[in-house]
């Protein structure tokens, strides 16, 4: 097994960042030619998740509902930090993903990229890459 660890700056309560390119650098890095590969992220309030990645106004619009299903100021939250909201989008989009590698290449679909998503930023993070080959 291989694994890498990168750190993640932030810079908005809520944002995706497109992370396609780490991980596909980390295959080219360990040669990897038939496997899989995992994107984990150790933290409770960020997740990562796979959606298009050509038309920038969908992570715009993945953002702005998540925000109308999971407002940040909801007088029902009995978590005091005033980060309920990011808890619970964390767990909506899940804090790893699996993707199968075959001849090098991640079987990613023709616009899909795969997104780190903060809901209680900015922050530096960390993500974690490893792989089964």
């Amino acid at each position: 097994m291989k694994t890498l660890k990168h750190k993640i700056q932030t810079n908005a309560r809520d944002e995706m960042q497109n992370i396609t390119h780490l991980v596909e650098q980390a295959i080219s890095q360990w040669g990897m030619n038939d496997g899989f590969v995992n994107v984990f992220v150790p933290h409770t309030t960020a997740g990562v998740t796979i959606n298009e990645n050509a038309d920038p106004d969908v992570v715009h619009d993945m953002l702005k509902a998540f925000d109308v299903a999971v407002p940040h100021s909801q007088s029902f939250y009995r978590h005091d930090e005033g980060n309920s909201a990011a808890h619970v989008k964390s767990t909506m989009t899940g804090p790893s993903l699996t993707v199968p590698v075959i001849k090098g290449k991640m079987t990613l679909g023709v616009w899909q990229g795969i997104y780190f998503c903060e809901f209680d930023g900015p922050r530096t993070r960390e993500l974690i890459i490893s792989a089964s080959m």
